[in-house]
């Protein structure tokens, strides 16, 4: 290639004289050697003239390129930037002036290139001079002789020595060679006159070429693939080579015509762009001197100072939004800190800072609207009334964060709308389940890319207002991990005497919170961390009775899903006595989630067969209702009626609700030893231990024979083995159920129990009364014992929710055995229980003597 520029990949070899070895004779006079570079003279018989031709040498040094291909009768000039390429040349214009330039097949190649590596066929160059360079380095300036094939590789180092043997070509001859020499002419020119970066001197030089061969090699310097040019150096038969050229040549042309079209194409629609764009501007500009158009930039600026003005911010955020502002006005368009301050501004002046939604303070109407939206929770109600009345008579008490706890589906999320519209407030609801990022509460600080305030101030300002009622929801959810804890950045927000100056870390500015009213929700209270939970006042929401859930589902269940699924009161209506099976068989539950997906199972039902052309049930009867809901899933009459010894009834609290279980025990021959299962947990597995060693130490006051349960085994099972159990409330339902195995005595079915038992016998206080004893009320059970540090709460119960209950409290384990199998064998210290109903008929009765303890 003319003008290409190459190196070797490293010194080829020579022997230790400087100059190559042309034989291994070489030393002798015989003439064994190659032949000697000198000037051959040729006559050509058919003009009679004589052709002068440079004797090669058969032997001579080989200067490996890369990426370049030589060809004959081309100048190529070689860059000698390396001592071994220096050498090389030295040594070879010391020795003939010969080099043979050839290809090396792998360009990257970083091992010195043995024979394999190197292309057959190359070029026999003479070099003509060699030239310094500015830059300290060297270049050798060589011409193309004649075509030469790689024969043998003679010696590798120090320098590559080869022996080569001169291709002969095969002359073009006839018409067809005439024609391609004629259209290879032609598409060169065309490539010359489309071809802007091609030389002036190609044209004029691709005129003088008249030798078929010559312009074949002369087609290599428009060829832009170096495997390309070595075919077209290899080919020895010159008609071949031309029609070669010609499929490059012509290859070249269209690749360059669809260039050109591209290149057309895309100028074409950058000037339109550009066009558009100046008309644009300069219609802009235009307008603006008429007076008809003000500046993007001035209007922004404008509308953000409008705003700062309507917004009355307090002092410090007026004085960081004016600080801003001057920063923007300063700041230009193309800059990414534009964008950042025009957004901090717009969050800074779109925020309630001064707006505020007045108070209803009606207590007439907000005990309407509670009433309205929900039954019952009246102990909830009270308090919200309650803090209405202080807000009506003093406005600014800040008042506390309410927190309202139970389980699923009673009403705690729909009961903070409600408060909202009672009060008269905007309502702003946002879950922390799952919430890790303290920045969530918070918010991000401005350098990081995309940053936003917290969810607190985005509330705010969805709600429009400085006051809005901002629900707090699954707040017993919040995770943490890395990024920080959500629950201690709640701790400002959720402190009346902190959240006045709250600050945001995207505003920066402090911001009042003391108008909003916080309510939480939660499911489980003891995984709310303690600080947290001492900033709220906890309001419980158990369970709903069993009436509860039937005035319920007939007052806002049932019209809802009828509207919902386009049904009227014509197509399905429920009487109270449908209702209570609806409630009692299909559903068990604290709330009335799993009521309002029944009653939906019902309209469907129903839904359907209007569809279909009937005209629906109307008012339902029984059999209708268990034609359309199937078989009831709980049928607890069945389990009660049993009675079997070792099987007692205990009660349980679960975040659900609470809920009745069996507590089973069998005894078996064996070595004295207790088998616990039913997935008990290590309190209560404790309380199974320590109620079967209080029964040993007081074997003969429940006529037990510590020789008999020596040789017994006790197996204490728990149903619903997959169902995790814990907590040491069981602590006399374990007992019962171990004396009733060994006395082989049965326990009342309408009989359940709650409460710890120590290793004395005494009965201590548990938690979930309320919960409890509304399970046990909807079991269908007319008994319930309590220990006796729970009768204060107790008594606090509706007393719709007792009605049918006898509740009997205890404190001392032989009052619970009395009441479940009898009066004890030995003496007791302790007078048998009273109910609370006896406890009341008995009035002002004078106390018993106190009997002699044993």
């Amino acid at each position: 290639m003319n003008g290409e520029l190459d190196e070797p990949d490293r010194d080829p070899p020579a022997d230790p004289s400087g100059a190559p070895n042309d034989g291994p004779d070489q030393s002798s006079n015989d003439g064994a050697s190659g032949p000697k570079p000198g000037v051959a003279i040729e006559a050509d018989a058919g003009s009679g003239s004589m052709v002068v031709q440079d004797a090669l040498p058969d032997t001579m040094f080989v200067f490996p390129l890369r990426k370049a291909v030589p060809f004959p009768q081309l100048m190529m000039p070689l860059l000698l930037d390396s001592p071994s390429a220096r050498d090389i040349v030295a040594k070879a214009e010391a020795h003939n002036g010969f080099l043979f330039l050839v290809l090396q097949r792998d360009p990257d190649r970083e091992q010195p290139p043995t024979a394999a590596d190197l292309c057959e066929v190359g070029v026999v160059t003479r070099i003509v001079r060699t030239l310094k360079l500015p830059d300290g380095g060297m270049s050798a300036m060589t011409t193309g002789l004649r075509r030469a094939r790689l024969v043998k590789v003679i010696r590798e180092t120090p320098q590559l020595v080869a022996r080569v043997k001169e291709v002969v070509e095969i002359p073009a001859q006839g018409e067809r060679a005439e024609s391609l020499f004629r259209l290879l002419q032609k598409q060169l020119k065309q490539l010359a006159e489309m071809q802007e970066q091609l030389d002036t001197n190609f044209a004029t030089a691709l005129l003088n070429v008249e030798d078929p061969g010559q312009l074949a090699d002369f087609t290599a310097g428009v060829v832009r693939k170096v495997p390309d040019r070595q075919r077209l150096l290899e080919q020895a038969d010159i008609e071949k080579r031309l029609e070669l050229a010609l499929q490059f040549a012509m290859a070249e042309n269209e690749l360059l015509a669809l260039d050109k079209k591209i290149q057309a194409e895309i100028r074409d629609k950058a000037e339109k762009a550009q066009k558009d764009y100046f008309l644009r501007e300069q219609l802009k500009i235009i307008r603006r001197e008429l007076g008809e158009e003000k500046d993007p930039r001035a209007l922004e600026l404008q509308r953000l100072e409008e705003a700062m003005q309507k917004a009355q911010l307090p002092d410090a955020a007026h004085k960081r939004a004016r600080e801003e502002l001057t920063r923007l006005q300063t700041t230009p368009v193309e800059s990414g800190e534009y964008g950042v301050i025009r957004n901090y501004l717009d969050w800074l002046v779109t925020l309630p800072w001064s707006v505020s939604t007045p108070d209803d303070t009606d207590l007439g109407r907000a005990a309407r609207v509670l009433a309205d939206d929900h039954y019952g929770l009246d102990e909830v109600k009270d308090r919200i009334l309650e803090f209405l009345a202080v807000r009506k008579l003093r406005p600014g008490h800040p008042g506390s964060i309410l927190c309202f706890s139970g389980p699923p589906g009673v009403g705690k999320t729909s009961l903070g709308r409600s408060i909202a519209r009672a009060m008269g407030r905007k309502f702003f609801r946002f879950s922390l389940g799952g919430m890790r990022d303290e920045a969530e509460i918070k918010g991000h600080r401005r350098t990081y890319i995309g940053a936003l305030p917290g969810r607190i101030l985005q509330g705010l300002k969805a709600a429009g207002s400085n006051n809005p009622v901002l629900l707090l929801d699954e707040i017993d959810k919040l995770g943490s991990d890395f990024r920080g804890d959500p629950s201690s950045a709640l701790l400002e927000v959720l402190d009346p005497e902190q959240n006045h100056n709250f600050q945001d870390h995207y505003l920066d500015v402090p911001f009042d919170l003391s108008k909003v009213m916080f309510l939480a929700t939660a499911n489980v209270l003891s995984q709310i961390p303690e600080p947290l939970r001492d900033r709220m006042e906890i309001l419980e929401i158990p369970g709903y009775l069993l009436e509860e859930k039937v005035e319920i589902a007939r007052r806002h269940l049932l019209p809802k899903q009828l509207e919902r699924h386009g049904l009227t009161g014509k197509h399905l209506s429920i009487a109270p006595p449908v209702w209570k099976p609806i409630v009692g068989e299909y559903t068990r539950e604290a709330g009335v989630r799993g009521l309002d997906k029944v009653v939906q199972r019902l309209c469907r039902k129903v839904a359907r067969g209007v569809a279909e052309g009937g005209k629906g049930p109307g008012r339902l009867s029984r059999e209708e209702m268990t034609a359309l809901l199937g078989r009831p899933r709980f049928q607890p009459e069945e389990r009660r009626k049993q009675r079997l010894p070792g099987v007692v009834q205990g009660l349980a609290w679960t975040p659900f609700g609470g809920d009745v279980l069996y507590v089973e025990a069998i005894s078996s021959r064996g070595k004295g030893g207790l088998q616990l299962t039913g997935s008990l947990g290590d309190v209560m597995s404790e309380s199974a231990r320590l109620a079967l060693s209080y029964l040993r130490g007081h074997a003969d006051r429940f006529g037990l024979d510590l020789g008999a349960m020596a040789e017994l085994d006790l197996h204490l099972h728990f149903p619903a083995g997959a169902i995790k159990k814990d907590g040491p409330s069981a602590g006399i339902a374990i007992a019962c159920a171990f004396l009733g195995a060994l006395l082989h005595k049965k326990a009342p079915m309408d009989l359940a129990m709650t409460g710890e038992l120590t290793v004395v016998g005494e009965v201590l206080p548990i938690g979930g009364v309320r919960e409890k004893v509304l399970a046990a009320k909807n079991f269908g059970l007319s008994r319930v014992i309590l220990p006796k540090g729970n009768e204060a709460e107790a008594k606090e119960l509706k007393p719709e929710l007792v009605e049918g209950i006898e509740i009997h409290f205890v404190d001392r384990f032989e009052q619970v055995f009395e009441l479940v199998f009898g009066a004890v064998v030995g003496k007791s210290a302790v007078p048998p229980p009273k109910s609370a109903a006896a406890k009341q008929s008995a009035g002002k009765a004078k106390p018993r003597a106190k009997r002699k303890q044993r």
